[in-house]
């Protein structure tokens, strides 16, 4: 997956070009949609740089596996990025787990 399939991917669920994160909480990993989006007159990214961090992340998930659990989860989700509110998606990272949190 590439950062701009990623983008098209989260674009054509929810008709705007989310913002992502991947986070840790405890000893689980989670990919999450955020609530800002770049067509967002405030959002804090230029395309470039969010096209970039896109990218990373993209990296971040073909290097883990993970590719298909998110784009099942965005498929499946049925709430949308909300202010305060984002799509969280446990990312099951198998026996690289232990590999990643530290």
């Amino acid at each position: 997956m590439t950062g701009k399939e990623l983008q098209a991917l989260i674009f054509n669920k929810w008709g705007c070009s989310y913002d992502v994160q991947i986070l840790r909480i405890k000893d689980r990993i989670y990919f999450q949609v955020m609530w800002k989006y770049l067509e967002q007159s405030s959002f804090p990214l230029s395309i470039e740089e969010y096209d970039a961090h896109l990218e990373q992340i993209a990296t971040y998930l073909s290097g883990w596996g993970v590719v298909n659990q998110v784009q099942v989860g965005i498929l499946e989700a049925k709430n949308r990025p909300r202010l305060g509110k984002a799509v969280s998606i446990f990312l099951d990272l198998g026996d690289r787990a232990s590999e990643w949190i530290v």
